[in-house]
């Protein structure tokens, strides 16, 4: 007998350039990790700080006024990946020792196990990718 298909969990959502917008998108992002089971897992903390340096980046950088970024999460076989796009021109880098900010990206490499800068018209989207294995939806929950 064939096993199931397990299809990918995914949560998206739409944030305005506003500076309430990166602690909405942790809060909508912990809210997914509780879903899947990973709010007491052993990385959680670390996603979070990436979605806020990569929703951070997006809002200072990448979005032109009117606009905002859209948060893409997505989490299958104990992979998480989180997807930060907007429409600002240019290409993210992580800082130079002599630049005065800009260590976001630095955290973000540092505490993914992969991330990456992908193109977009108009705009990129700013990716990281985490193993947080032992998840599961959570009773109860639904995917939306």
């Amino acid at each position: 007998m064939n096993e199931a298909t397990q299809l990918p969990d995914w949560r998206q959502r739409f944030f305005p350039r506003d500076r309430r917008s990166v602690p909405a998108a942790r809060q909508f992002t912990y809210r997914a990790l509780a879903d899947w089971g990973l709010a007491q897992a052993e990385r959680s903390d670390d996603v979070l700080l990436c979605v806020s340096e990569l929703a951070t980046n997006a809002l200072v950088h990448g979005v032109p006024p009117g606009r905002g970024f859209q948060l893409y999460l997505r989490y299958e076989r104990d992979v998480l990946r989180v997807e930060v796009h907007d429409s600002g021109p240019g290409t993210p880098r992580i800082a130079d020792d002599a630049d005065e900010g800009g260590r976001g990206l630095l955290l973000v490499a540092a505490l993914s196990d992969k991330w990456g800068v992908g193109e977009r018209d108009p705009g990129k989207s700013v990716w990281c990718e985490l193993v947080c294995p032992g998840g599961g939806l959570a009773e109860g929950a639904t995917k939306s």
